[in-house]
């Protein structure tokens, strides 16, 4: 007799269309504007009288050779963006005992018997433990959502459909005395994190403010709190 049926894990990635249809898009953008280029160049060249030897070079390079070279530069900008694109993608693997999020060189383990709730807080996927506090928070609007929410929904998880959940953020303030001064100091550095675009040291740095009762996510360019309980 054989024993139940196991449940493969799923991996949740990036459709390969995205990147791929974003380097097309860069491409054909790029031979648009060799039609444009040299009456640009040459209005420009009339406007203000006078220009440097490359800008004339441009100016007048024929039509067709315009095209051919900006369409192979808009080619070589769209298959790196295509690439930066994968690399910037998390993966979220979902399996019947764990949940793990690889992201920016970094990779998460959540156990399932950790996991109380899991919902989508607009572009963000966020893990609950048993009494609504946050485990983890992942941005994944690049992914392919009901796919992500069907790999959830296979293994059990108990998804759950809250649009309000994100009412309970506020803009952080620095010094308000409801937040533990440990949890200031942390999120003054994760505001430095992410002035410099290092995602890395900012998804460290809100693993740490959980341990102080503070979720956090980013909004228009600032971080939002919410505290436990």
């Amino acid at each position: 007799m054989t024993g139940p049926k196991t449940r493969t894990a799923v991996i949740v990635r990036m459709s390969p269309m995205v990147p791929w249809g974003l380097a097309a898009l860069v491409t054909v953008a790029g031979v648009g504007a060799g039609f444009a280029v040299a009456p640009v160049f040459r209005w420009l060249i009339d406007t203000i009288h006078m220009a440097p030897g490359p800008l004339r070079l441009l100016a007048d390079l024929p039509t067709g050779w315009a095209v051919l070279v900006t369409g192979v530069l808009g080619l070589v900008a769209g298959v790196w963006l295509a690439g930066a694109a994968q690399e910037e993608s998390p993966e979220v693997t979902v399996d019947g005992d764990h949940v793990q999020i690889a992201a920016k060189d970094r990779t998460r383990w959540i156990d399932r018997a950790d996991v109380g709730g899991v919902l989508r807080d607009g572009r963000d996927l966020v893990l609950l433990d048993g009494r609504g506090t946050e485990l983890d928070r992942e941005k994944v609007s690049d992914l392919p959502a009901a796919r992500l929410r069907a790999a959830f929904a296979d293994h059990r998880y108990p998804w759950r459909a809250d649009p309000s959940y994100g009412d309970g953020f506020d803009i952080w303030a620095d010094g308000r005395p409801d937040v533990p001064a440990a949890a200031h100091a942390l999120l003054r550095e994760r505001a430095r994190a992410l002035e410099q675009d290092n995602a890395v040291a900012a998804a460290d740095l809100a693993a740490q403010l959980r341990a102080h009762g503070v979720s956090v996510r980013d909004r228009d360019g600032k971080q939002q709190i919410r505290l436990a309980g």
